[in-house]
């Protein structure tokens, strides 16, 4: 087994050529350069006739569609792949004994690293990609303040895991705080909509996939808090639990990879 001291390093390297990697694959789109193009596209449209006019604001309309497609393709894959390692982790500490305090910290870690990349990068017309204020967006725009929930959600369940596994809060208090933050992540998943375009010819169709979608991920989150949690009673069923909650979360994160719109 590799040295602990080679831990982070290896994380943060495998973390960077992640985001790399969706980057070249699905380059975002920033609220600046979708407005370039938007007015690339009017000028286009200036210096020919009137007719013209609805070709453009089409083609405009679709770009933006398909831009907003590839962004919230991209981070609920980036977030996928956490919640799988941090899964992952899970398991290994599971299955092996004498895990060091240092590798199991990785899971945790895993968690605060999806809620700084969803609070960050969830909506590109917020800064620092966008010119919106996080708090003009979050009281004018309801996806975005779930997007920020879901990301203080994520943030809390981390932290309350770190400090556990450093010994800083007890285990009964951090158990409650994760299953009462997971369970309202499950909720709020079934209410999460997302804005589109509903000139789409398939919008309808495209809404009720990504609504599908959306149920599983509750369904899985609600497996995972209650599977976890009954794995911390003694009981003799606790071995399965064990194994059950962290196996769910493998799951999870591998239904957000092959998430589509």
């Amino acid at each position: 087994m590799l040295s602990t001291c080679y831990v982070r390093p290896v994380c943060a390297m495998a973390f960077a050529l992640l985001l790399t990697a969706f980057s070249v694959v699905n380059p975002p789109v920033t609220w600046s350069q979708s407005h370039a193009g938007h007015h690339h596209m009017q000028s286009m449209g200036d210096v020919k006739n009137g007719d013209s006019v609805p070709v453009v604001n089409d083609a405009r309309r679709e770009a933006k569609r398909l831009s907003d497609k590839r962004e919230s393709e991209m981070n609920h894959h980036i977030a996928g792949f956490l919640v799988a390692m941090a899964g992952v982790f899970v398991l290994f500490e599971c299955l092996r004994s004498g895990v060091s305090s240092r590798l199991r910290l990785l899971w945790p870690i895993c968690f605060l690293l999806v809620s700084l990349f969803l609070f960050i990068y969830s909506d590109t017309e917020i800064w620092p990609f966008g010119p919106q204020s996080v708090w003009h967006a979050v009281t004018h725009d309801f996806e975005a303040l779930q997007h920020k929930t879901f990301a203080l959600i994520l943030l809390a369940m981390g932290i309350v895991e770190y400090q556990r596994v450093r010994g800083r809060w007890s285990r009964a208090l951090t158990a409650w705080i994760f299953s009462i933050a997971g369970l309202a992540g499950a909720v709020l998943l079934l209410f999460h909509r997302h804005t589109m375009d509903m000139h789409h010819a398939a919008a309808m169709q495209q809404m009720q996939h990504i609504e599908v979608q959306h149920r599983w991920y509750a369904a899985v989150g609600t497996g995972i808090v209650t599977t976890k949690h009954v794995s911390e009673i003694p009981t003799k069923w606790q071995k399965i639990f064990t194994i059950a909650w962290p196996v769910l979360m493998i799951t999870l994160g591998l239904s957000l990879l092959l998430y589509t719109e």
